[in-house]
């Protein structure tokens, strides 16, 4: 009996032993795969990151491929702004703020989509847009090699100020209805009109021939007429000097008179005309090769603030 006793003791000791060591070898197993874990990646926390970095790169490609499109297509508007400039002589149209509302509405629907459509997506248009920009290049391409061919019609359009006029602030009278200085009455002012002292350079504002050089007297005083072609003509009066003669060639930025007081004038000044198809037309309008956007505002909010012409 004691022996049985005996028996049953030392197997339950062995069992909690066994027991004990269980536990004790299944801590050490969640210790060290804890550790491990720590220390080392399992092979799908490392595939996922191998996929992470895979994104992150094709992430970075994608975006240095986006900063390049950005730069070429800024530079492909610009391009596209100066052509428009020289076709039509006036500034390009802005027309952002008619798709204020359809730009809101993709907006909103963009933040619908998922990354993986967004990703999709941007993927798609970027593809697409390399290609268009790949044609578009070909085709200015094509448009430069004419604009070489008529790089001397261009040269023949009035595209700087007669006059030197960093600050924007020597024209003082500018085209149409303005007072005339002797009659004391409105007159149609048909050019525009720089404050300059006498004996400032005066400059032929495209290529063209000397067609007139007025010398008699008249109420323009000493003038000058360069037909520039294309219907082109341009017109420098109340001059002091003639530095031309009638046929001769001239170049745009020539010297061609000196400013003065000559004529039915009321002080030292330019009087600068253009003319296209035989109609006079505003000259501040072709001075698109030395102002901007802003400088034009400025030059005309300066011009219309004298209401009196200078002849």
């Amino acid at each position: 009996m004691v022996h049985k006793l005996y028996k049953k003791i030392s197997l339950r000791k062995k069992v909690v032993r066994w027991v004990i060591s269980l536990f004790g070898w299944l801590g050490l197993a969640v210790l060290y795969y804890i550790g491990f874990s720590f220390f080392f990646d399992t092979p799908v926390e490392y595939r996922m990151k191998h996929e992470t970095d895979m994104l992150r790169r094709e992430y970075e490609a994608l975006s240095g491929r986006m900063d390049t499109l950005d730069r070429v297509l800024a530079n492909v508007i610009e391009r596209d702004r100066n052509v428009f400039r020289v076709l039509f002589e006036a500034e390009p149209y802005e027309l952002e703020s008619d798709y204020q509302t359809q730009r809101f509405n993709d907006y909103e629907q963009l933040l619908a989509r998922s990354n993986r459509q967004l990703g999709d997506e941007f993927t798609e248009k970027l593809g697409n847009l390399e290609k268009n920009l790949s044609r578009l290049a070909s085709s200015y391409r094509a448009l430069g090699g004419s604009i070489a061919d008529n790089l001397q019609s261009a040269n023949a359009i009035p595209a700087i100020q007669p006059v030197i006029n960093r600050e924007l602030t020597l024209l003082t009278t500018s085209y149409g209805m303005r007072i005339h200085p002797f009659y004391k009455r409105l007159t149609s002012h048909q050019g525009v009109d720089y404050s300059v002292p006498v004996g400032s350079r005066v400059f032929a504002t495209a290529d063209g021939t000397v067609r007139e050089v007025i010398s008699r007297n008249s109420t323009s005083g000493l003038a000058i007429v360069i037909d520039h072609g294309n219907g082109y003509q341009t017109r420098y009066a109340h001059l002091s000097k003639i530095n031309v003669s009638r046929g001769q060639k001239v170049h745009r930025g020539d010297i061609i008179a000196l400013t003065g007081n000559t004529g039915l004038s009321l002080a030292p000044h330019l009087h600068y005309e253009v003319l296209h198809d035989g109609m006079r037309v505003d000259p501040v309008h072709y001075f698109f090769m030395e102002l901007g956007p802003d400088d034009y505002q400025r030059i005309m909010k300066v011009a219309r603030s004298g209401m009196q012409s200078f002849d």
